[in-house]
């Protein structure tokens, strides 16, 4: 009985590894935070069973790695691509630039706002 349920929460946090995986890939950052709490229920549950296949638990563990470096690449990306878009603001604001002599010279941005009314 004990062995069928252990093998039922596997399979099912098996099945939830590839589905988060498969949500890295695809970039839908939604779908990943949806699975976030079952995630944590499965492996509390897994965590309080005394195991009989630790094959089966190595493989798991290989899968929570592998999505877990798939998660650090995402967010290092939205990192970057934060920074970028810093940058570009920034450049919209002032462009820092430098003479011959090292000296800085800011240059202020020149934002046009208006309003276009059409008939």
């Amino acid at each position: 009985m004990a062995h069928d349920a252990e093998r039922r929460i596997i399979n099912r946090l098996d099945t939830l590894l590839e589905t988060e995986r498969k949500a890295l890939l695809h970039g839908d950052l939604h779908r990943i935070s949806t699975l976030v709490e079952e995630k944590e229920t499965l492996i509390d549950e897994l965590n309080r069973m005394t195991t009989d296949a630790p094959g089966d638990i190595a493989a798991l563990q290989a899968k929570l790695m592998r999505n877990q470096a798939l998660l650090d690449g995402a967010l290092q990306g939205i990192r970057n691509v934060s920074a970028r878009l810093a940058a570009f603001r920034q450049v919209r604001r002032a462009m820092d630039t430098y003479d011959r002599d090292g000296h800085k010279h800011t240059i202020p941005g020149e934002v046009e706002r208006k309003v276009e009314k059409r008939a």
